[in-house]
């Protein structure tokens, strides 16, 4: 086994970074990514400097345990977590996916607060043995343990230290005390890990990480109190991603310990200047857009309308701004391409975007950008990376849009004329609806077959003006199954029916996993 452990005192100023985009942002309702889709953002996490990835729950599914496999060994730097519930079963399957890593971890919990001690119907006694089993077990495979006691800000203090001080005896290497529902306040969040540091016994043998949800928008202010109060690990996520309102944002938290180190004198290594890339990518991934106002990855994070803001941003950019764009890795917005624009200006100004492009890859995209540039006289940098997202999404789609054609006005009901490239084939059918989104959906309804309903659609402008790029999202549901669809398109109701399709290739690739079967999407053609 690898000696992973580090004395909390090796650094007592460096704050360690876990990302659980992978395991925890996934579990978001939508969420899923694909085998590939994981692979690159751990990649993406790892160049940028996290310390630790948990890179999925290995025993949740065959596609879970070979993403965290393939992650495992793929990794170079970061320490490689998965998570397991408190039996052998899960932590042997655990270790099974993160022992191909040069630095691997098990992360394992159970809940210890009266309302999760319910569920198992376990006393208070019989947890505690549990707990003693299942760390040791953990232990004897992998030096490097992490252990939860799951919803810990409202589990009984005197419970709590008991069961913290039995996970370290057991060999527990760091002790995550999780705010699961998002709970707490920030006194209570330093308070707590205070408390535990100074009475558990033990307790300065090992690191103290914290875990917030945001329940009641507090997972920053929580995350940063718990290291005031002693904590050395925050448990983040990309764009706060996670399950309700989501989890501590890991750029908030670094940002926030980067730019107000005068009064949180601690440090971390994660490369700023990759935040925004990174955070579009799993914006893109996920299906879920960052709201615009999103504190330092949104879209107006660095934006200025008010008259004085602008001035003082003229006189001097600090009046109003307490951090560079650039440190976060944003480039500044300028009209620099058009349809007389070049392959080498567009392989140049992508790889200003964090895009490093092939020379097939460049072909392709080049195609698109010109198209693009023939309908919109303006290409802004947005422009160009909602193309490159649409690009990434339909790569390996088996249903494409080939052709629609809608008609709309003030007299219904409205018509669309849709044709699909399902597996290759081409099929095609007409419909009718309440406005032309509604008669295209109907009509992509006529030749997929699905039971789906429509959760979410949600549009929104890329950049300004008329001939603006629009952004559209769609959230979908069957049989449990819950999958995000996302395009941008000149056409408001191409990318509707792009992204509406986008969800369906993805409710399929949800079918394949659960063995439904997902080779039955189509009726006969419509128009036959």
């Amino acid at each position: 086994m690898t000696q992973n452990r580090v004395s909390p005192e090796a650094n007592k100023d460096k704050v360690v970074i876990f990302d659980t985009t992978l395991r925890d942002g996934e579990q978001s309702p939508g969420a899923t990514m694909t085998h590939d889709e994981k692979v690159e953002i751990a990649e993406m996490l790892d160049e940028m400097g996290v310390d630790i990835i948990e890179a999925g729950f290995p025993i949740a599914s065959d596609g879970d345990f070979e993403a965290v496999s393939e992650i495992a060994r793929r990794s170079k730097n970061s320490v490689i977590c998965g998570l397991a519930r408190a039996n052998f079963k899960d932590i042997d399957r655990c270790f099974e996916a993160v022992k191909h890593a040069a630095k691997p971890r098990i992360h394992t919990f159970i809940g210890t607060s009266p309302l999760h001690r319910a569920i198992p119907n376990l006393t208070m006694d019989e947890m505690a043995d549990k707990i003693h089993e299942t760390v040791t077990h953990a232990r004897n495979l992998c030096d490097n343990v992490q252990w939860s006691p799951m919803d810990a800000t409202r589990t009984e203090w005197d419970y709590l230290a008991r069961v913290v001080e039995i996970a370290i005896k057991a060999g527990a290497t760091t002790i995550n005390i999780p705010d699961t529902v998002g709970y707490t306040a920030p006194r209570e969040s330093a308070d707590l890990i205070r408390r535990l540091i100074a009475e558990v016994p033990g307790a300065d043998a090992v690191i103290f990480a914290t875990h917030c949800h945001n329940d009641l928008g507090m997972a920053t202010a929580n995350a940063l109190a718990a290291v005031e109060g002693g904590a050395r690990q925050i448990e983040c996520t990309i764009n706060g991603l996670g399950e309700r309102a989501g989890n501590t944002a890991l750029e908030e938290v670094v940002m926030a310990l980067k730019v107000r180190g005068d009064i949180m004198p601690y440090t971390t290594g994660i490369e700023t200047t990759k935040l925004m890339a990174i955070s579009r990518r799993v914006a893109s991934v996920s299906g879920f857009p960052v709201q615009f106002n999103k504190a330092i990855v949104g879209k107006n994070a660095f934006a200025h309308e008010s008259g004085i803001h602008q001035d003082g941003m003229l006189k001097n950019a600090e009046t109003f701004e307490i951090m560079r764009p650039e440190d976060v890795g944003l480039s500044e917005t300028n009209l620099v391409m058009g349809k007389h624009s070049g392959r080498a200006a567009l392989r140049s100004k992508l790889g200003e975007l964090g895009y490093e492009l092939a020379d097939n890859q460049l072909a392709d995209v080049f195609v698109r950008f010109k198209a693009l540039a023939d309908r919109k006289k303006e290409i802004y940098d947005d422009d160009l990376i909602a193309l490159m997202q649409d690009e990434e999404r339909s790569g390996e789609d088996r249903i494409k849009v080939e052709y629609l054609r809608v008609v709309c006005g003030t007299e219904g009901p409205q018509e669309a004329t849709l044709r699909l490239a399902i597996d290759g084939e081409s099929v095609s059918a007409d419909a009718t609806g309440d406005g032309p989104v509604d008669a295209a959906f109907n009509a992509v309804k006529a030749l997929v077959a699905h039971s789906a309903r429509l959760q979410l659609y949600q549009v929104s402008a890329v950049t300004e003006g008329t001939d603006a790029q629009a952004t559209v999202t769609v959230r979908m549901e069957e049989d449990g199954r819950i999958v995000s669809g996302q395009s941008a398109d000149t056409d408001t109701v191409v990318a509707s029916v792009r992204a509406y399709v986008n969800a369906l290739n993805r409710l399929m690739v949800r079918r394949e996993k659960s063995g439904s079967d997902a080779r039955e999407i189509r009726y006969t053609d419509a128009a036959g």
